[in-house]
């Protein structure tokens, strides 16, 4: 934009220099995996719009299913209230969560999902009369959000150097991917032995803002039972992961050892509206409930638990868990691993890996991994003169497309993920 349109532009917009930015693409339809533009381009969404949208934008059932419940209850007050919708996106979430899942507390999104987690498993101790647990074990490079909790767990990097004096303490390891697993284990257990950890967060399986940076299950799993050996309370950040996005339905169905905690939202509604829920587990919740009233977990907002974002989830988890989702699903899997053979001799791509409906890699000869690398916005402008959306993590590029994608829609994505390539040959 120029500096005249900017002062007429009314929107902030987020991860944004808003001095750089060209003028922002007005969208005024979305159907399926497509965008329409205001001057009629279709753009293939083969982000989800930030990783939410899971069965396609606009989808007629979770339409009619806001619509219906928009006409019936649109909110009312959830502390001393409850409603249908809320009672039953509680029971199919537990139905599809590890057993030891026992109850579900709402709010808004991923980053405040994150915050009740870390609240529940500070005060779980300190509701125990154990004050010595206080610190926290995360990894290194990890991304959960944009509030203070979430900031300082994810650890220092550009986006909180403006608010590092305000961060909490927080033990940071080694992520286990490539090969690092021993030494991810030398640095948990040197930590655990001093007595005074309260918890342990993670991304299972992919680390993703960080540039989709993965592991084994089986290293994680490893991590994980030395926090259960010390009595750590664990916390699966899976706001990006759950609902399908590994292939199975969460990330932690891959492993031995549960966490106590799990943090979910972006596709928890299909992409329609925001909400989040942390769920917990049976041995979490029993610390609060107590006839002392200052055992009570003191946390909401406003529009906690908004019946018409539970009908939405609802709607989206009857599409999840049908026959024809896991169909697509599996689908996108498949075509993912085919992808990555074609990827083996290609000397501008490097570091080509699949997860589930995730797939990334990283240009060659880029220089060190990062989001705020050169060619970013080289690799965003020429997709989207091609008609997709891609939004590359720097050098990083993935797909992570709505479920509803057809074999030929995955195959034009790749297309243009490939074509990145010819920005290094020019």
């Amino acid at each position: 934009m120029s500096d005249s349109q900017i002062n007429n532009y009314p929107i902030w917009h987020p991860f944004t220099q808003m001095k750089q930015e060209q003028t922002p693409l007005e969208i005024v339809s979305g159907e399926g995996c497509y965008l329409t533009t205001k001057d009629g381009r279709r753009i293939l969404d083969a982000v989800s719009s930030w990783w939410v949208n899971l069965h396609g934008h606009s989808h007629p059932f979770i339409a009619q299913s806001i619509a219906e419940q928009a006409a019936e209850l649109e909110h009312v007050i959830f502390a001393g209230f409850t409603h249908k919708p809320a009672i039953d996106l509680a029971n199919n979430l537990l139905k599809i969560l590890p057993d030891n899942f026992t109850k579900i507390f709402f709010s808004d999104d991923g980053s405040t999902s994150v915050e009740v987690a870390l609240k529940m498993a500070l005060q779980y101790w300190f509701n125990l009369g154990i004050k010595h647990k206080t610190k926290i074990i995360a990894f290194r490079d990890g991304y959960h959000g944009d509030t203070f909790g979430a900031m300082s767990v994810a650890g220092k990097n550009s986006f909180n150097t403006a608010f590092q004096e305000k961060m909490f303490d927080v033990h940071f390891i080694t992520t286990p991917e490539n090969g690092q697993i021993e030494q991810s284990l030398l640095e948990f257990e040197q930590l655990a032995k001093n007595d005074d950890i309260a918890a342990f967060i993670f991304e299972p399986l992919v680390q993703g803002a960080s540039g989709m940076r993965m592991h084994k299950p089986e290293d994680l799993d490893k991590l994980l039972q030395i926090a259960k050996q010390n009595d750590i309370i664990c916390i699966a950040d899976e706001v990006m992961t759950g609902f399908g996005r590994t292939g199975n339905l969460f990330a932690i169905d891959y492993l031995v050892n549960k966490p106590d905690l799990i943090c979910l939202s972006k596709g928890i509604t299909g992409g329609f509206l925001p909400l989040g829920v942390t769920a917990a587990s049976q041995r979490i919740y029993d610390a609060f409930y107590d006839d002392d009233k200052l055992k009570t977990f003191f946390h909401g907002h406003s529009y906690t638990a908004n019946p018409i974002a539970c009908a939405a989830a609802n709607a989206s988890y009857e599409l999840l868990v049908s026959p024809k989702c896991r169909r697509q699903i599996q689908m996108i899997t498949e075509s993912h691993k085919e992808f990555l053979l074609t990827l083996k001799d290609n000397k501008y791509i490097k570091n080509a890996r699949s997860v589930g409906t995730i797939v990334a890699f990283e240009l060659e000869d880029m220089g060190e991994t990062s989001y705020f690398h050169s060619i970013r916005d080289k690799i965003y402008t020429h997709c989207l003169e091609q008609n997709v959306l891609l939004r590359p993590l720097g050098n990083v590029i993935y797909t992570m497309p709505p479920y509803c994608i057809t074999k030929v829609e995955l195959e034009r994505v790749y297309e243009v993920m490939v074509s990145c390539t010819d920005l290094l040959k020019n």
